[in-house]
């Protein structure tokens, strides 16, 4: 049995599970209290429950994209010719979900406006807040669509920061 990489997978899966939890409350709890602070899960407002899942499954495709570069961060710190410390592991795992948690935030505001600038007339947070399921279906269909759209680029955009070992290319 290969320790050192069993060792690996559980790290992996421990730090993916820790971020997630923590990112995906931390969101929730905004969420709640910033857009709809009478009201909660255990209140039956079906059109809340909806909203809420789209904004939780909208960040957790997101964080699906940013998770494996933080685990090549475990990995690259782990190989034998490489000298990245654990603190520098932690700079760069708070800087890949700083930038995930922007562009969540901008995914969010932007199918905020662009419904707001598609039904003009109609507010969105009264709306779900009088449980209308439909309004809360097409914002969160919306709002996923954009983030299935976006989330190669933010996966891109995270990967390039990886601070890979730098490799001689002997084809040159």
């Amino acid at each position: 049995m290969e320790t050192k990489l069993l060792t690996l997978a559980f790290i992996e899966i421990a730090l993916a599970i820790l971020v997630s939890v923590l990112i995906l409350f931390i969101s929730f709890k905004i969420l709640q209290k910033v857009f709809f602070k009478n009201i909660s899960l255990s209140e039956e407002n079906m059109a809340f429950s909806i909203f809420s899942a789209g904004i939780i499954l909208s960040i957790g495709i997101i964080l699906a994209e940013i998770i494996p570069s933080i685990t090549n961060m475990v990995r690259l710190s782990m190989s034998s010719n490489n000298n990245i410390s654990f603190g520098q592991i932690i700079q760069y795992s708070g800087l890949y979900l700083l930038i995930g948690f922007v562009f969540a935030i901008l995914i969010n505001t932007s199918v905020f406006l662009l419904f707001s600038a598609l039904t003009k007339g109609i507010n969105e947070f009264k709306e779900i807040q009088q449980n209308n399921v439909s309004t809360a279906i097409i914002i969160s269909a919306t709002l996923l669509s954009i983030t299935l759209i976006a989330k190669d680029s933010i996966g891109l955009l995270i990967s390039a920061l990886v601070p890979y070992p730098e490799v001689t290319n002997y084809l040159m």
